[in-house]
């Protein structure tokens, strides 16, 4: 049996190559966005099909992971449909131009395959070195990504209703719910909750290791496409900076007192 590298590795190269030929027939690029979640459900499903041994802790893992991804592929999927590109990819096919078909392949595509196999690393090494037992660290590992799981879902569910029944030209931000505690609960819960998954990978070998999934969302998420991107784009609001200045950025605490 080939070892599990050799079959996710070129999985997701040729899963990364099908959204990038939709991409290009549409006109979008934005479809990466939907891509990414989807994308850990094929990895995790592979990494316990072609596990050596099956263990439960393989299945809760892929399990957790197949959820969190089915859940965030059907969520972007249905706020991008029938919209417009997403204004960074509008602006990356405009400032690459006529080589906009061939940079968007490796540097939107093949960048977020990589991403999306270094993020995975917990789930591969779980199940390429499968151990039956389960430990305290595997229940605190479903705590955390429990946790996290459930801020990600109720504060994009609390987005959502704000931008579908609520937002106009006089209220654009939304402040309240989980959004009163951060500006980017929704960013905060994905990091937590692959903070759960390393927990889980610590009883394996190598487990430690796999440290450097939730490091590599958390810089993503705080330093590269997340937060900055939000921040950057609502610096010049004015509602915004009054926001700002009374909640945490991201790690959710009581609003600050500016009176």
């Amino acid at each position: 049996m080939l070892p599990l590298p050799a079959i996710v590795v070129p999985a997701v190269f040729l899963y990364m190559t099908l959204f990038y030929i939709i991409a290009q027939l549409k006109r979008d690029y934005s479809v990466v966005d939907i891509a990414w979640g989807f994308g850990f459900v094929i990895v995790g499903g592979l990494s316990l099909i072609f596990s050596p041994e099956f263990t439960l802790r393989g299945a809760i893992v892929v399990g957790l992971v197949a959820l969190w991804g089915a859940r965030l592929g059907i969520h972007i999927l249905q706020r991008n449909w029938g919209k417009p590109e997403d204004y960074r990819y509008k602006k990356m096919r405009e400032n690459w131009g006529r080589n906009a078909p061939v940079l968007s392949f490796f540097r939107i595509f093949m960048v977020q395959g990589v991403l999306m196999l270094a993020i995975s690393y917990p789930l591969i090494l779980i199940n390429y070195f499968p151990r039956p037992d389960l430990t305290a660290l595997d229940v605190a590992g479903a705590v955390i990504f429990l946790s996290g799981f459930g801020f990600e879902t109720i504060s994009d569910y609390q987005l959502s209703q704000f931008i579908k029944y609520r937002k106009s030209e006089e209220n654009r931000i939304m402040t309240d719910g989980l959004w009163r505690y951060s500006r980017h609960p929704n960013y905060f819960g994905e990091a937590l909750l692959w903070w759960g998954i390393f927990f889980f990978a610590l009883p394996v070998r190598f487990g430690w290791l796999a440290v450097f999934s939730p490091m590599v969302i958390d810089y993503l998420l705080l330093n590269v496409s997340g937060v900055p991107m939000l921040e950057e784009r609502y610096k010049d609001v004015e509602e915004y900076q009054e926001y700002s200045a009374k909640t945490n950025k991201f790690f959710p605490w009581f609003p600050k007192n500016r009176n």
